[in-house]
């Protein structure tokens, strides 16, 4: 017998301008039900969250939740309205103080005001029995900037559940968690489902979604385009709705290393923080292979993509790329002996967004005779470079000479690669290289990276996606509080104990010692 629905999206319509972010969709969610709301970027998912929480005010429809055996209309707009009506969103992003307690901000905004006194007792044994009945421990007197990125998560449920939110909305939940963290939540959350929770679960990760919900609905350019039971879909089924036509996986033949490209040996960078911290890290990477670098996020691999990058200089150790000792690494320094830079930031770090995208594809090779001519920039030639390039790499936007910022981010994520492979670097740095990216635009990164390796290119690929690392590297590193293990196989167990600092792995091996 069907579970009554406990929420219901009706006619939904959202216009930004020109641009129809949601146009008429229904969607209904049912009592204890896990429903995965899937779609590329600019699908409209966000957008539907944000009406449904009341953040955003729709064009046309409504948003109705069942109270007392009937479903009854919220007013738009109140996002208030929403979390009495049992609503909780967790956004990806975290919405809390680090500067107070994980209790604070559990109770942060549902005390009543104004109080003289703060009732703690009956506060902190009720959120006691929450996570007794959830699953969900978090040390309530910890100041939140303290805790693990896991226990943050944690946090912002029991906010939610301590309003007694009954549809929990979850935006890639597992985006920065490790694999022992992600079954933990799904353990917790699948006991509060049996419970009676309804939850709509935002994610990119294909076998998460597989082996988490009931149900999954597909939206694409704003309308919903699909909806089936998850027992009757499959990875392949589900891309193919979500972009319109099968994908299949990028394949990645076996490798043929050949010499060294880069080497790190024992390089250290002292900081306060473990996010800008190396201690003693060795590192081999030989032409033709790709090695990834897995880790939480925040563990150093700003760090070590900087010092690749020339933006930071090691404080013991040396670097050196295709046998050169880097004596003062640089940004131009580092472009001149072979090294290509996809960084993290593609806005902040990868374009100049004032400028055109014809000088972007140009910037870090101002110098060379085909660019300019006596100090004067050869404005044929670059617009050329530009039209080939984007051409090549399906660049799509307002015009080469457009400034970049109005480009997407899987547009300037292109215009990046285009700029970098078009060079032949020996070593290609790829630091979360499909970030925010839909599926058809990451999958268009992987086959680059892997054609790349196939020409004989070395790459490092640091990325918080395990499922990308898995897919794509020859071997596997992990970043743990600055230090470097190699993963002993490819199991996600060992990958994510490693992860998380609880199991002892050698240190990357030093180029000397490195296996062949």
């Amino acid at each position: 017998m069907e579970k009554p629905v406990i929420l219901r999206l009706s006619g939904l319509s959202k216009r930004f301008g020109s641009v129809i972010a949601a146009d008429h969709i229904d969607l209904d969610l049912h009592e204890g039900e896990v429903l995965a709301l899937l779609g590329e970027n600019g699908a409209g998912k966000t957008t539907l969250m944000n009406m449904l929480f009341g953040e955003y005010t729709p064009d046309a429809g409504r948003v109705l939740v069942r109270r007392e055996g009937r479903l009854h209309p919220l007013p738009p707009g109140q996002p208030q309205a929403a979390i009495a009506a049992g609503i909780g969103m967790v956004h990806q992003h975290f919405a809390l103080a680090e500067n107070l307690s994980a209790l604070d901000n559990i109770l942060l905004g549902a005390e009543p005001l104004p109080a003289l006194r703060r009732r703690l007792a009956p506060a902190r044994e009720r959120v006691g029995r929450l996570m007794e009945r959830s699953g969900l421990a978090a040390p309530l007197d910890e100041r939140v900037g303290a805790l693990s990125v896991g226990e943050r998560q944690r946090v912002e449920i029991l906010k939610a559940l301590w309003r007694d939110a009954r549809v929990l909305v979850l935006d890639e939940p597992t985006a920065v968690l490790t694999p022992q963290e992600a079954e933990n939540l799904f353990t917790s959350l699948r006991r509060m489902v049996a419970g009676g929770l309804s939850v709509i679960f935002i994610s990119h990760k294909l076998h998460e979604v597989l082996a988490f919900s009931d149900r999954i609905a597909v939206l694409r350019h704003g309308r919903k385009v699909s909806e089936m039971p998850t027992h009757d879909a499959d990875r392949a089924k589900i891309a193919a709705m979500m972009v319109g036509e099968e994908i299949a996986p990028p394949e990645r033949p076996p490798a043929s290393p050949g010499e060294e490209v880069l080497a790190l040996e024992g390089v250290s960078i002292r900081a306060r923080s473990a996010r800008e911290r190396l201690d003693d890290v060795s590192l081999r990477l030989r032409a033709g292979e790709i090695i990834g670098i897995a880790g939480v996020s925040g563990n150093g691999q700003g760090a070590l993509a900087a010092l690749i990058s020339g933006l930071r200089t090691p404080d013991r150790g040396r670097i050196r790329v295709a046998g050169r000792t880097m004596r003062r690494p640089s940004p131009r320094n580092i472009i001149r002996a072979g090294v290509g830079r996809i960084p993290e930031d593609r806005h902040r770090d990868g374009v100049v967004g004032a400028m055109s995208v014809a000088e972007n594809l140009v910037i870090e090779r101002l110098d060379a005779p085909e660019v300019q001519r006596r100090g004067f920039l050869r404005r044929r030639a670059i617009r050329a470079n530009a039209e080939r390039l984007c051409h090549e790499y399906d660049v799509r936007g307002p015009g080469i000479d457009a400034p970049a910022r109005l480009l997407s981010g899987g547009n300037i994520q292109k215009l990046i690669l285009a700029r970098v492979l078009d060079l032949s670097p020996r070593v290609i740095l790829a630091n979360q290289p499909t970030r925010g990216l839909d599926f058809g635009a990451a999958d268009a990164v992987a086959r680059r990276l892997i054609a790349a390796r196939q020409k004989g290119a070395g790459v490092i690929l640091i990325s918080e996606d395990l499922d990308e690392i898995l897919a794509l590297a020859d071997r596997i590193f992990v970043m743990h509080a600055g230090r470097l293990a190699e993963a002993p196989g490819r199991e996600r167990t060992e990958i994510g104990l490693l992860m998380a600092g609880q199991m002892d792995a050698p240190l990357a091996a030093s180029p000397q010692k490195a296996r062949p």
